[in-house]
């Protein structure tokens, strides 16, 4: 199968586009706990301002700091097996998040029944969950 490919940019050109772009973003690549944190500030940032419009023309810069995110914590961040209600539990504490703050997940009282482990975690709540703390929702079933 042919595809008709776009003229490849001069390697100055794209040093030329790169810097800029770097030093407005702050981190394009993560390294340390530092790159993290600036890389993590800025997905929240762009979050409020995308959504969940992936035609936004940002949502590519978004999908490309997720993906350095998710690398980083893929090789810093090792999560041992355990139930997903304790997951939600050691998010909510690291995001200093109460039950009433889960509202745009679930209603209070179905956080509650989760964690008390009196109702199990939906997918379409794994969904939410996953989104909320930008995490695999696998983590959450």
């Amino acid at each position: 199968m042919d595809y008709a490919l776009k003229a490849v940019p001069e390697p100055q050109a794209i040093l030329q586009a790169w810097l800029p772009f770097k030093q407005l973003i702050g981190v394009t690549a993560i390294h340390t706990e530092g790159d993290y944190a600036q890389a993590r500030a800025t997905i929240d940032a762009l979050l409020e301002e995308v959504g969940d419009n992936e035609s936004h023309p940002l949502a590519d810069v978004l999908d490309y700091l997720a993906n350095q995110v998710k690398a980083y914590e893929d090789e810093n961040f090792l999560i041992p097996e355990t139930e997903p209600k304790e997951v939600l539990r050691f998010l909510m504490d690291q995001h200093g998040l109460n039950q009433e703050n889960m509202g745009d997940c679930a209603p209070q009282s179905r956080i509650s029944n989760i964690l008390s482990g009196k109702r199990s975690i939906s997918k379409e709540i794994a969904k939410r969950l996953a989104q909320r703390f930008h995490v695999r929702a696998d983590l959450f079933l």
